[in-house]
């Protein structure tokens, strides 16, 4: 139960965040209700509670604590400006159009910039939705500092978050999740022909999950290590083990199938399992691999003892030829990437946990334990050379774009709100703010509009149910409320829509305390709703616009330009060339994928009528992640040169890879101008290319075969990805 937690909930984040700002604001209306506060300050202070807990991001409490410091005066100058401006029509919304501005564009300052703009704005909401006047200033200020001193007792003292302590969930998560991946690989290998899609569906699942905490990892070296190297040893540790563990799905593919397997299988989704094929039921090297999985699960899962010691020189010593099964070829490479596993596996506990026992050690064990620390003293010695990139300047900057969209449709949404309602048009504005956070494209607005709505919808039958239920029983209530707080941050990472559901619901009772539900009120907040989302794409299309094809060109390019700088650095090092910061340059890869898969969402959500787009968008996305998944295996490989004398430097690998640098640079140069004259090129396999030097010689070793799959495959795919980007394509020249 406790793996299964912490794997749906990488590092427990969304249960300290619901946790952190449920206690925030049940201690505050605990405090109040004894000062003998009244249920309009209880409602103030129950929401400044709530936006002080989830405004500050930083990771470090020293920075939090001065976030926190600074937000206090901030609130206070917003409700102040909110009371006195209450009577004063014009010049209120003038200043709340400023202040929508301001908030927004102090996003370029970074976390504490989006934390004040934050509470600036949600401050004079909250003053707006109790009806704050000047005489109530006194005890709306005993409120908003009640709260912020709350929401801070909690933070450091009762739901403490420190840097180390979320990366060591963290790390508890990634194992979770590699051994619920192991699981759904042993499901896929025995799956029949009418379950193989589905446990397909499993394991792609399952790796895209183990990638997700491991960039959740990388972003939190830097806060919750000792030191650069400890960092950097996790971060290896970390890729070595997700590495091994996506091509073992693909051999264990290949090695149910009738032929060898496209990586492309593991990465698109809908695609079907290969020749539909499955191992023969009762073989003796099929029962050995399954066994074998079985005993990967446990290594992943549990420190150690004899009996898994066993199990883990077992698992190493498929690292040697003359210790593998007989079996197809297919199946002895699947046992070999059970090798390569247990040593990721290996490595990881050991940068985790520590040394281990060694005294079980079999000789392929304590060769695999020289290699790691080899690695580790290498690691040492890096040295950090990740280059900063140019800023944008004016309107091209992205806060400086949005501040402007927001301001002109938060404009709008006053204008509509106050000819739907004198007393609630500020819910549109509320409706036009929020679409806009963390969105960047007119695309992203839409989707987020429609799904904020759709939960407005539901939490309005549901406030209406629920307000009947809870009458005016005061404390019924607030619990219930509460509730809601918290399923709110529990599930806003995971669903918008359900989100803005518990949001709306929780909302319908705290009218029912003001004293000012009706359903006439839940409907109005419908229309509210609907036309701040109207407001907020209105704006983000005719103002600064950034089309949705725009936003996802630029990311492609940024995704190719990464792609090529791994690729060309990977091949440049197996070729002889100088060690290099390639784990590094594969995280800045993965991160920029992760983009651009964030920002396709609106191209590929299931409403969206361009059918024919939206699977050309998953292709290109799933083209791309094969890619990926082949540069980071590249860069591993290469970053074993220094440490492994069994991996030998070919300098005829340089040339094999410049077909695939050539051709990058041709399919960006089409994505920035359709103009552009490069075409992208084909030509014989990559492998023939490499010849041998002297006839009859052995060409390759398992190594350098494993290099070539790699570039072949590669070389396919950034070949696949001019059809669909329409690039054009054709032979080298003189080819």
């Amino acid at each position: 139960m406790r793996d299964r937690v912490a794997a749906s909930d990488p590092g427990l984040l969304r249960l300290a965040a619901g946790l952190r700002t449920v206690a925030s604001i049940a201690l505050a209306l605990v405090v109040l209700a004894l000062i003998g506060a009244d249920v309009p300050h209880l409602v103030a202070g129950a929401m400044a509670a709530m936006v002080s807990t989830f405004a500050v991001r930083e990771k470090r409490r020293g920075p939090q604590a001065v976030t926190l410091a600074l937000g206090l005066p901030v609130a206070l100058a917003s409700v102040t400006l909110a009371a006195l401006l209450h009577s004063h029509v014009v010049a209120g919304d003038l200043f709340f159009v400023a202040l929508i501005f301001g908030a927004v564009y102090g996003r370029r300052f970074g976390d504490r910039g989006t934390a004040l703009g934050l509470i600036a704005f949600q401050l004079y909401f909250v003053s707006l939705f109790v009806g704050a006047t000047v005489a109530d200033l006194p005890e709306l200020y005993v409120s908003v500092v009640t709260a912020v001193v709350c929401s801070a007792l909690v933070r450091f003292a009762l739901v403490p978050e420190t840097p180390a302590g979320t990366l060591e969930r963290l790390r508890e998560a990634f194992r979770a999740r590699l051994a619920q991946l192991v699981s759904a690989q042993l499901e896929l290998l025995d799956a029949g022909p009418g379950e193989a899609d589905r446990a397909l569906h499993g394991v792609r699942e399952g790796t895209a999950r183990l990638h997700e905490t491991a960039l959740m990892i990388q972003g939190r070296l830097e806060e919750g290590t000792a030191d650069e190297a400890t960092a950097r040893l996790v971060q290896r540790r970390v890729a070595d083990a997700e590495i091994a563990a996506e091509r073992l799905g693909l051999l264990l593919l290949t090695a149910r199938s009738a032929e060898r397997t496209d990586t492309l299988t593991l990465h698109l989704p809908g695609a079907p399992v290969p020749t539909a094929g499955r191992l023969p039921v009762r073989d003796q090297a099929a029962d050995t691999l399954r066994r074998d999985l079985r005993g990967l699960q446990l290594l992943v899962q549990h420190p150690g003892g004899t009996a898994l010691a066993q199990v883990r020189n077992r698992l190493l010593s498929y690292r040697d030829e003359e210790n593998l099964p007989g079996a197809s070829p297919a199946v002895q490479d699947a046992f070999r990437g059970i090798g390569e596993a247990a040593r990721a596996v290996l490595g990881l506990r050991t940068a985790l946990d520590g040394p281990q026992d060694e005294s079980d050690d079999t000789p392929s064990t304590a060769r695999s334990r020289e290699e790691l620390d080899a690695e580790d003293a290498a690691i040492d010695g890096a040295q950090d050379t990740a280059a900063k990139e140019e800023e944008e300047r004016g309107l091209r900057r992205p806060t400086t774009r949005a501040a402007v969209q927001v301001a002109v449709g938060s404009s709008l949404a006053i204008v509509g709100g106050e000819l739907l309602s004198s007393h609630r048009w500020y819910w549109a504005v509320l409706t036009c703010w929020i679409v806009f956070l963390n969105t960047s494209s007119t695309g992203e607005i839409l989707v987020k509009g429609y799904r904020r709505l759709l939960g407005t919808v539901f939490g309005v039958v549901a406030g209406i149910v629920l307000a009947g239920l809870v009458g005016q029983h005061t404390w019924t209530a607030f619990a219930l409320v509460l509730v809601f707080v918290f399923l709110m941050f529990y599930t806003a990472p995971l669903s918008y829509t359900l989100m803005s559901f518990f949001v709306t619901a929780a909302l319908g009772l705290l009218y029912t305390l003001l004293h000012t539900y009706s359903l006439s009120v839940l409907v109005l907040r419908i229309e509210e709703t609907a036309l701040g989302a109207a407001c907020g794409v209105f704006a983000a299309a005719l103002v600064l616009p950034v089309n949705t094809g725009r936003r996802t060109d630029d990311l492609l390019g940024t995704v190719l330009e990464r792609l090529g700088e791994v690729t060309g650095t990977a091949v440049e090092q197996l070729s002889g060339g100088p060690p290099a910061e390639l784990l590094d340059q594969a995280r800045d890869l993965d991160r920029a994928l992760a983009d651009l898969r964030a920002a396709t969402k609106p191209l590929t959500h299931p409403v969206t009528p361009l059918r024919a787009r939206r699977d050309s968008a998953r292709y290109v996305v799933a083209l791309l992640e094969t890619a990926a998944y082949h540069a980071r295996s590249l860069a591993a490989t290469a970053e074993l040169l220094p440490t492994h004398p069994s991996i030998a430097a070919d300098p005829r690998l340089r040339g094999a890879g410049r077909r695939i640098a050539h051709n990058i640079e041709a399919i960006a140069a089409h994505v920035a101008d359709d103009r552009a004259g490069d075409r992208v090129q084909t030509g014989p396999s990559i492998a023939s290319l490499l010849e041998p030097d002297v006839p009859g010689s052995s060409r390759y070793g398992r190594v350098t075969d494993r290099v070539l799959r790699h570039l072949q495959r590669l070389d396919e795919v950034v070949v696949g990805l001019a059809r669909p980007l329409g690039a054009p394509v054709g032979p080298a020249d003189g080819g």
